[in-house]
């Protein structure tokens, strides 16, 4: 048996090396009977910018776990513990003719193929774009100026919109499935520390490394990657999945785990076509904000000493109301960037990398939007509005991906900043000033309207000072929701079929989407046998 101790507050300034006599003084017993310990969560209390605490929780190993039970048996913060298990399904005994497809090398396609590369599947992920390292480049042409790629940019292409994502694993979920995927992160070179952070963060520089490393171990499992192999089409009779049309020729196989990213709309289409039951779903969207990084570490650090400590700081903040406004992937040093998926269209993102040091903070200023106000009943709806509005944008941007800009004054106030305002921030292509009333419905304009000064009051008029805004935002989460099963995680009439992940709508970030493509891989065990020697 262990314990565990929770609520352990310590100053920042005080190492973790330091927490094994913590623990001892919290449990009343001499630091040589803390035998191990090993922090299950970690957390920032920022709410006394000049007395910011680390907040630990952590497991722990003592000779007389009942003997301390006792004495501390008033504190709620140290109870037994014994950690949920990983539930590691045992292989069905269905036969598999043919390997497993994947489609999409995204979060969710990456760890369902991993699962199953690791239970002697032997799957097969086809992605349709590239290499990520033939995307890096491509991206760093792109920002400099070169034509559009269709299949190879920030979204399309290994890793998935996720390896140019800025790298957060914040997740709401919990539990040995999370545990699982952050462990298998660090088997591919992220640092150790995430899987008990609070907020980790992996940094949009690490995430191709960390990518290719999976596909390393999946190919070494026997797996597959077959890239620049778009999904075209899916072969169903019966109700039951017999095959997958691909730019790179017919696939025979029975089960398809659809990781396609909320990007690929053409796939989106595709899947109507088909009679792949799909469903409008809310999602979020809105502007982005960049600031000066110096202006985010100020308000939130009252002593100099922390940012050495700490690095630069985060934010988030949240307006109340009928429709709430909130911050959503908050860059510290960050990068703003294009999220682009089709030609003619524009709309942003953020990132940073794992130093967080471009001197320029940005952060999703968002907003929900509901499958009623998006103008139509078809399940496409939300994708059509994300298009009219990523269309004006470009228009914007002089049909060449540059970046609408807007002073938050000009913004309130429903007037194009002048054009020789001095953009002083990072996206890269180049910048027009705009009036970013015009790339958003007018129910979120007016919810931005109404909660930016509200974010700037909390602030005492810090937050807007010096900023600019920017836009659209559009890619905060999925418009569609594509329907499945329960139990069996397969859309009803399309046996086989898995879809998971963002794109299917069941996911909202790097961790999420992957846990989804592990469970997923687990049903798909659960029900078969491991593929013999056959092959696609």
């Amino acid at each position: 048996m262990s314990l565990k101790v929770t609520n352990i507050r310590l100053p920042v300034e005080v190492p973790e090396q330091e927490l094994a006599i913590h623990i001892a003084e919290k449990l009343g017993i001499p630091a040589a009977e803390v035998q191990s310990f090993r922090i299950i969560r970690k957390s920032l209390d920022a709410r006394s910018r000049q007395d910011l605490r680390f907040v630990y929780s952590a497991e722990v190993q003592v000779p007389d776990e009942s003997g301390v039970l006792k004495n501390l048996r008033e504190d709620s913060s140290v109870q037994a513990y014994s950690e949920v298990p990983f539930l590691d399904p045992e292989s069905g005994t269905q036969p598999l003719d043919e390997r497993p497809v994947v489609v999409g090398s995204g979060p969710a396609g990456l760890l369902a193929g991993y699962f199953l590369a690791l239970k002697g599947y032997r799957p097969l992920i086809i992605e349709r774009g590239f290499p990520v390292k033939e995307r890096v480049p491509e991206i760093r042409h792109f920002d400099k100026g070169a034509d559009f790629q269709n299949e190879n940019n920030y979204l399309f292409g290994e890793g998935g919109a996720g390896c140019f994502s800025d790298g957060k694993l914040t997740c709401r979920l919990s539990g040995p499935d999370v545990q699982w995927v952050l462990e298998r992160f660090v088997d591919c070179g992220a640092r150790p520390s995430i899987v008990y952070e609070h907020r980790p963060h992996l940094g949009s520089n690490k995430l191709p490394m960390i990518c290719r490393n999976f596909r390393r171990k999946i190919d070494a499992l026997g797996g597959e990657f077959r890239f620049e192999c778009r999904l075209e089409g899916i072969d169903v009779a019966n109700g039951q999945i017999q095959g997958v049309m691909t730019s790179s020729g017919y696939l025979k196989t029975s089960q398809v785990i659809l990781g396609i990213g909320h990007s690929a709309r053409d796939t989106y289409h595709m899947l109507y076509e088909l009679g792949v039951p799909l469903f409008r779903k809310a999602f979020q969207l809105g502007l982005r904000i960049e600031q000066p990084q110096e202006q985010v570490n100020s308000h939130k650090y009252g002593r100099d000493e922390y940012l050495s400590l700490l690095g630069a700081a985060d934010y988030t903040m949240i307006t109340k109301g009928k429709r709430d406004l909130y911050t959503f992937c908050m860059c510290a040093g960050g990068i703003v960037m294009p999220s682009i998926s089709e030609p003619k269209m524009f709309c942003t993102n953020g990132m940073s990398n794992s130093r967080h040091d471009t001197g320029f903070a940005n952060s999703g200023i968002m907003t929900t939007i509901y499958p009623e106000e998006f103008g139509s009943e078809h399940p496409l709806a939300g994708v059509e509005l994300q298009r009219k509005y990523e269309a004006v944008a470009f228009e914007l941007g002089e049909k060449n991906y540059y970046c609408p800009i807007q002073r938050p004054a000009d913004f309130l106030n429903d007037r194009k900043t002048d054009p020789g305002f001095r953009y002083q921030g990072t996206y890269q292509r180049g910048v027009v000033a705009s009036n970013l009333n015009q790339v958003l419905p007018p129910v979120v304009i007016s919810q931005i309207q109404n909660g930016l000064p509200i974010m700037n009051q909390k602030w005492h008029g810090a937050f807007l000072e010096n900023a600019v805004l920017v836009g659209p935002e559009m890619r905060g989460s999925s418009p569609i929701r594509i329907d499945r099963d329960r139990e069996t995680y397969q859309t009803p009439g399309f046996r086989g079929l898995y879809p998971v992940g963002e794109g299917a709508g069941y996911a909202g970030g790097i961790v999420s989407a992957a846990v989804d493509g592990l469970l997923s891989a687990k049903k798909l065990v659960a029900q078969f046998a491991p593929l013999g020697s056959a092959t696609v």
